[in-house]
């Protein structure tokens, strides 16, 4: 059997498990290439216009896959943590790709619950059955998939740099390099690491969630708060880039929720959609590099100039 993997949204995070697991049951796994203008407008003539750019460069990538598979993934992923949920248009991505793409082959439509590693093996099994009736293989393979993803690193951990900024937001921003216009390559162009959401210890993530006056409920915005939060306070970088697309709820939720916790600390929101001009982009991100460097410039000669007064 040949399955295809598209790859956008949640693929920048678990893709890993998703490629193991089916080649562990001895399928062909078939990934799509990566995202580029063809694959953009492919997905924005096949959704629904109302979506946000990550969801119609998913339908590009199912468009694109439809025709070399048996099977194709659509992660209708319900749930990644107790009591929380992520994005709704997850929970009804299935019903969205069906309604907007002829002709697909086997979907996987079933919920996928992941807030323990017992039902996530639940909701893998029912998966697993699409290919084989041998449960033994089905769980060998998902343990072999599990293993792999446990193992693997989707983050970004820059050494060497003088300067930093977080990179926040969902992963798929984050991670797919042409949706937010190759940020990171032109964040090292300018001499500026980067860190990413995976490198803060989850409890630190929980830690500064959790003195929210009301519990955040979206998996993803936990993440993105908690670990603004774990940069701005212990100054691990010298500034925030918050990635969001355009008209997505969660983030215009988090970003005002992030902009009271950090106060003063340097947050730069870029909104994209598939509209967004690369030139306007770069503008933006040189001001703010720049605006750090001058505000670097600034408490260094402030804080000598202290100590030649104390001094004296």
């Amino acid at each position: 059997m040949k399955v295809g993997i598209p790859k956008g949204l949640l693929y920048w995070k678990y893709g890993v498990f998703m490629e193991v697991f089916f080649a562990q049951l001895g399928c062909e796994v078939i990934v799509s290439r990566n995202t580029n203008k063809e694959l953009l407008n492919l997905g924005v003539k096949q959704a629904v216009d109302e979506t946000c750019v990550p969801i119609k460069i998913f339908h590009g990538h199912v468009a694109s896959l439809k025709d070399q598979c048996d099977l194709l993934v659509i992660p209708r992923v319900m749930r990644m943590a107790e009591r929380e949920y992520i994005c709704p248009k997850f929970c009804g991505l299935p019903e969205m790709i069906k309604n907007s793409i002829s002709d697909l082959p086997m979907i996987t439509e079933e919920p996928i619950y992941a807030q323990n590693l017992d039902q996530l093996y639940k909701s893998m099994e029912v998966f697993g059955r699409k290919v084989t009736k041998d449960k033994r293989k089905i769980k060998e393979a998902f343990h072999k998939a599990w293993k792999a993803y446990e193992e693997s690193f989707c983050g970004i951990y820059d050494v060497g740099y003088k300067m930093r900024v977080a990179l926040l937001g969902h992963p798929y921003n984050v991670q797919d390099s042409f949706l937010n216009m190759n940020i990171v390559e032109k964040l090292h162009d300018l001499e500026v690491g980067v860190m990413t959401e995976e490198v803060v210890p989850r409890r630190e993530v929980n830690a500064y969630a959790n003195q929210l006056y009301k519990r955040l409920f979206w998996t993803f915005a936990r993440h993105c708060y908690g670990s603004g939060m774990y940069f701005a306070k212990n100054q691990f970088v010298d500034g925030i880039i918050y990635l969001s697309a355009f008209a997505c709820g969660i983030d215009s939720v988090v970003i005002e929720l992030l902009k009271e916790g950090i106060g003063h600390f340097p947050l730069l929101v870029l909104k994209m959609d598939e509209q967004t001009g690369e030139g306007g982009l770069n503008t933006r991100i040189e001001a703010f590099i720049d605006m750090i460097e001058r505000r670097k410039w600034y408490e260094s000669n402030v804080s000598s100039s202290r100590e030649c007064v104390h001094g004296s």
